[in-house]
């Protein structure tokens, strides 16, 4: 946690809401007194749905993506 001067934020205000977009929290002082702070908004969900079971049911056929588009790039060239 941070703690900045009104007159800092007030220059540098962008890159504060960056920090506190990330995750960090910032104090906000006049005078040495707390007057604010910035913090991070709350997320609702958080992470992404664990998709390892999803992942594992999928069948492909064929050879891998890749060399299919490399194939298929060269015969498009010629």
């Amino acid at each position: 946690m941070e703690r900045v001067s009104v007159k800092e934020v007030r220059e540098r205000l962008r890159s504060y809401i960056e920090r506190a977009e990330a995750g960090e929290e910032i104090v906000i002082l006049r005078r040495g007194r707390e007057v604010a702070r910035l913090v991070p908004p709350e997320r609702e969900g958080g992470r992404f749905p664990d998709l390892t079971e999803f992942r594992a049911s999928i069948n492909l056929r064929g050879g891998s993506a890749s060399e299919t588009v490399i194939r298929q790039r060269r015969e498009a060239r010629y």
